[in-house]
């Protein structure tokens, strides 16, 4: 087999575990937590541990839009769009610091940016909107159980990540 063929089959199987991996995001964003938060992150974090930070991108993204579509796009389908680059983002940013540090520090600045970052950079918009809860009212809001879902979602999938690493030896 040649090199050619190798790499192609990587990136088929990649995409095929992206796939399976949206699709766990789809289940996931039907166990909602509170309005749009739901555990459908969770996979794209996965994705970005086994597959690397710009296939976790692209599964949290996607899980987030699935999400939103689920929930009807309560925050409006601009607020939306907004969350959805920031999943890609945060989830990219996950996975660097995870490759170049370590579970630990890669878990807080996950929570960190996905729990509060998220939230402090919709403040305003929401303001700009004006939509119902906006502003300080949204932080307060929304910043906890923003926060509780992240430290769900990437502590499981750094523990499905580390089983599966275990068995792979």
């Amino acid at each position: 087999m040649n090199s050619r063929n190798v790499k192609l089959r990587s990136t088929t199987t990649k995409l095929v575990y992206t796939g399976m991996l949206i699709a766990i995001s789809f289940v996931g964003s039907l166990i909602k937590i509170q309005g749009s938060i739901a555990l459908d992150s969770m996979p794209g974090f996965f994705a970005a541990l086994f597959l690397g930070p710009v296939y976790g991108a692209l599964v949290a993204g996607l899980g987030h839009i699935l999400t939103a579509a689920t929930s009807g796009f309560l925050l409006t389908v601009p607020i939306h769009i907004v969350i959805t680059l920031e999943m890609a983002v945060f989830t990219y940013i996950f996975g660097v610091v995870y490759e170049k540090s370590n579970g630990i520090i890669a878990s807080i600045v996950g929570i960190l940016l996905n729990g509060i970052g998220s939230v402090l950079i919709l403040a305003p918009i929401t303001t700009w909107l004006q939509l119902p809860l906006n502003g300080k009212a949204f932080i307060m809001a929304m910043v906890v159980p923003l926060s509780l879902a992240s430290a769900v979602n990437i502590i499981l999938a750094c523990i499905i990540y580390k089983i599966i690493e275990k068995r792979a030896r």
